[in-house]
């Protein structure tokens, strides 16, 4: 694959994360630290026991004028109940993917100002439609919001992707339960970027009869030959609107600038050292499976301009997965960040043809947007593709020499849809799957594999001939998926 990284001279090291030179609302997280071998950065002093007090001794001090703490409300969620008019003032912590309170009940006429601090571990902000909104909070920020007198019922959320459908919302009620004026905890409209609401027209939709422009270049699906060694690499995380189908765009969430992000290849005992950069406003990370690291060091959150160094020693062989584990997981791996590493197997052949296919999903939003939160995380994708477009190599197919033998490799990036890889018009003769052989030519069986069945999270490879000139396509064998973007062409020639 043309995307696949070559090894880089010269040292990498870790750099702290600056918050220098960024707009109002940008934020910056504790600095980052190197994966493996270096020395972690001392984490800020853990303030929640004093957030607690203060917001306990806040409590004591209200309850003789009027306000009233109900541990949980009626759908579960932390609830405070405001009495008496006037007045009032409620701490608000942003943590995780929670809000807490999550619901706050006031008399009519109420004058609620709320301290909303960010007490979690990525940034967040709280935004009421039509105001007020704080700004994006770095981890440890406060902000004071007031809301004026609350006439009726609203709820504001954090306008992350993905954040609000993760539950971070807040409802603010008033005595009588009057219905929502400007929003309300059900409202399901597309987010942007930012995570507010989207253009108008609806989703984009996927024409299965449409052909890209005749420019149209695929993926580049080739994989390069291993070379062995330390492998220093530099993955930057950056937005990028690409195409996903014949007329259709997504602003998806990158490693590298590509979806999938490029692949990395090597050996058994090969040391990786990646240079993530967060070239983005909003917090990102890493998770290679082909590593064994600590996840709480190495797969860290890294903030706004920030950059994190990870480092591994490939120790088993497998087509493996990497994807940014921010929560929500299933917004950041269905808006775009997954790539794949392969690791060979010892004594791996050469071949006629090699090609890595990274299966993944596509979640609508209008065309142009980021992924649809409420898709992802319902796990109703609009597509199925092989390396982010939808039927790319049925359009463009894949050159194979008849009779020379051809190697795919295929890891499934999910989220949700398992993959039985097949290929038209022969058997495979070898089948590799999660670090071992389940087929190899000269079995005294004398037995094949029509195709090569993976999970979400799942990688390997498979070898064929073909046995004459022609079209031989390929795809999963789930059939709903491979109408809707999941295949592929060989063009056999001899």
């Amino acid at each position: 694959m043309s995307h696949a990284m070559k090894p880089e001279a010269g040292p990498v090291a870790a750099e702290a994360a600056s918050g220098e030179d960024r707009p109002p609302g940008a934020a910056t997280a504790p600095g980052e630290a190197e994966a493996t071998g270096g020395a972690r950065r001392p984490s800020r002093p853990d303030r929640r026991p004093l957030l607690a007090g203060l917001a306990i001794g806040a409590v004591m001090l209200l309850v003789g004028v009027g306000i009233a703490v109900s541990g949980r409300s009626d759908d579960g969620t932390s609830a405070v109940t405001l009495t008496g008019g006037g007045e009032r003032t409620v701490p608000v912590r942003l943590v995780d993917l929670d809000i807490v309170p999550g619901k706050i009940t006031v008399d009519r006429g109420t004058r609620l100002i709320l301290e909303v601090t960010n007490d979690g571990g990525m940034r967040h902000d709280l935004a009421f439609p039509g105001g007020p909104a704080t700004q994006m909070l770095d981890p440890g920020g406060r902000q004071r919001l007031d809301l004026g007198a609350v006439t009726a019922t609203r709820t504001g959320w954090c306008t992350v992707p993905g954040h609000k459908q993760a539950g971070m919302t807040l409802t603010i009620e008033v005595a009588d339960g009057q219905a929502a004026a400007t929003g309300h905890a059900g409202h399901s409209g597309h987010t942007g970027s930012a995570g507010r609401a989207g253009p108008a027209g609806g989703d984009a939709t996927i024409d299965p009869n449409a052909t890209p422009a005749s420019d149209f270049r695929p993926y580049p699906a080739t994989l390069p030959p291993a070379e062995p060694g330390v492998h220093r690499v530099t993955l930057r995380i950056s937005d990028q609107t690409r195409p996903v189908a014949p007329g259709v765009t997504q602003r998806m969430w990158t490693f590298g600038g590509t979806v999938p992000g490029p692949a990395l290849r090597g050996r058994v005992g090969d040391r990786f050292i990646v240079t993530l950069v967060n070239d983005t406003d909003m917090t990102h990370s890493i998770d290679f499976h082909a590593s064994r690291v600590a996840p709480d060091l190495a797969m860290r959150d890294i903030p706004p301009g920030g950059r994190l160094v990870y480092q591994f020693t490939a120790e088993h062989a497998g087509a493996w997965m990497y994807h940014c584990a921010t929560k929500p997981m299933t917004q950041h791996i269905g808006n775009g960040m997954y790539g794949a590493v392969v690791i060979d197997p010892p004594h791996l052949a050469p071949v006629s043809a090699e090609y890595l296919l990274v299966q993944s999903e596509l979640y609508l939003g209008p065309d142009g947007q980021p992924a649809d939160a409420a898709k992802t995380a319902n796990g109703t994708p609009d597509a199925v593709v092989f390396n982010g477009y939808a039927d790319q190599y049925r359009h463009r197919p894949l050159p194979a020499p008849v009779g020379g033998r051809v190697r795919i490799w295929v890891v499934n990036a999910g989220l949700e849809r398992p993959s039985s890889f097949h290929v038209v018009g022969t058997q495979l003769d070898t089948v590799f799957a999660d670090g071992a052989y389940l087929v190899r030519p000269g079995n005294p069986a004398r037995g094949a594999a029509q195709a090569l069945a993976l999970q979400p999270g799942q990688g390997g490879f498979v070898e064929f001939t073909l046995p004459a000139p022609g079209h031989y396509p390929f795809l999963t064998h789930l059939m709903v998926d491979a109408e809707r973007g999941a295949a592929g062409v060989l063009a056999a020639t001899r």
